[in-house]
């Protein structure tokens, strides 16, 4: 599911629609005010909270648990942002059951430790037509099996999953070279 805190002050249109074709359930806090089908959604799961530091998840764990207490930041007026200030994971049983765990915020991500068949994999609506790409395939050329998918008639959506692919792609190739300089 998508949480999405902080809306009280960003409009979260844009994020919204990033995440629409994806058909997943999205929850919006403001004011810190969780959403009674939010806590009824939680209830006998065990929940991870993942996202950027400063983005409210801490916050959310404090309205979730009564006594959680959790360090939590201001909103930096100059920047807009929160700060980061868990650093540590813990998990905290939800009233009603289930688990809710805080994690620290990530700070930045990279792929390069992925293999490339894997990130296609997570993407099982597209697998399927990297079958047919040439031998050693970037899948970001013109004879690759999703340049001919994006042609005539290609729906919106399928044609924002193959950019998603390739930039995920892309961006493992990137870490790679930026790890590879940084060991020379």
């Amino acid at each position: 599911m998508l949480v999405l805190t902080k809306t009280d002050l960003k409009p979260a249109d844009e994020l919204l629609a990033l995440y629409g074709p994806l058909d997943i359930p999205v929850f919006s806090i403001d004011d810190r005010r969780v959403p009674e089908a939010l806590r009824e959604s939680l209830v006998n799961q065990t929940t991870v909270l993942v996202g950027h530091s400063g983005v409210g998840k801490s916050t959310l764990v404090n309205s979730l648990v009564p006594d959680a207490d959790r360090l939590t930041g201001h909103v930096n007026a100059v920047t807009g942002r929160g700060r980061h200030t868990s650093t540590s994971v813990i998990a905290m049983h939800l009233p009603g059951g289930g688990l809710i765990v805080d994690t620290p915020g990530i700070r930045s991500f990279g792929l390069a430790h992925v293999d490339v068949d894997r990130i296609i994999h997570a993407f099982p609506d597209l697998a399927h037509l990297t079958r047919d790409c040439p031998r050693s395939c970037s899948h970001d050329e013109p004879d690759c099996a999703l340049t001919t998918a994006l042609g005539a008639g290609c729906p919106p959506e399928v044609r924002s999953r193959i950019d998603s692919l390739r930039r995920l792609i892309r961006s493992r190739v990137d870490s790679d070279a930026d790890e590879r300089a940084a060991g020379a």
